[in-house]
Parts: C-alpha cells; structure tokens; sequence
C-alpha cells in the first residue's frame, strides 16, 4: 500500500506591492526563510505561507487566510504592539466570539488579502 501521509499545504498569498507586503509580514512577526524577486516564503513557529509578487484585485479581494492560534487576545495585543494596522493602513475587526466555537479577530494585508486569526473555544 502506498504511503499517502501528507506533510504540508501552503498558500500562494497575493501581494499589490511586493516589498511593502513583505515588510507588513516581516512586522506582524512573521520569519522570512527565503526570498527572491518573485516569492517568499514566510513561516512562524509550524505555520508558513508563500507571499507572491503577483497581484489581481478580484483574487486579492476574495483571498483568504485563517490562522489558528492558542491565545488570540494575546495575539490582538502584539497585532497592537506591532502597530501594523497604523502603519499600512489596514482594517480589522477586534476579538469577538463566534458561533463557529471559535473567538477571533480580522485583519487584512495592505493587498486586502483577509486574515481571519482565531483560537478554538
């Protein structure tokens, strides 16, 4: 029988701006492991996600990520110690609980790429 585990999955995230994206993650605390002209792969702790120099609206406007974490109030504190949301002008929805079990808040990336982080209930 053939060994069907898998490893990984990873997102190919949209940027409008390449280096302006690549600062937003760099900031919000994200590891750049290795870049070139066109991609990025960015990683935090088991997580990551590749950041691509390559950007469509209608893509970006609908593309988005979810992030589990074990504490999303301790995460909303650093998304505000970091001050990403000042300094490139993104939205976001604060922490609230959901009626999917899981407390979570919203931010998006200076491409609009939605980011929705949350913890289990």
């Amino acid at each position: 029988m053939r060994d069907l585990d898998t490893v990984e999955i990873k997102a190919f995230v949209p940027a409008r701006d390449y280096a302006l994206s690549q600062a937003f993650y760099r900031d919000l605390g994200f590891e750049e492991g290795w870049s070139d002209s066109n991609l990025t792969y960015f990683r935090r702790g088991h997580t990551s996600f590749l950041l691509q120099n390559f950007y469509e609206e209608a893509l970006a406007g609908n593309f988005m990520m979810h992030l589990l974490v074990a504490n999303v109030d301790a995460w909303w504190a650093h998304v505000q110690d970091c001050a990403v949301i000042d300094r490139y002008g993104v939205r976001f929805v604060q922490p609230q609980d959901q009626p999917w079990r899981m407390r979570d808040f919203v931010l998006t990336d200076p491409s609009g790429v939605l980011w929705r982080i949350a913890q289990n209930l």
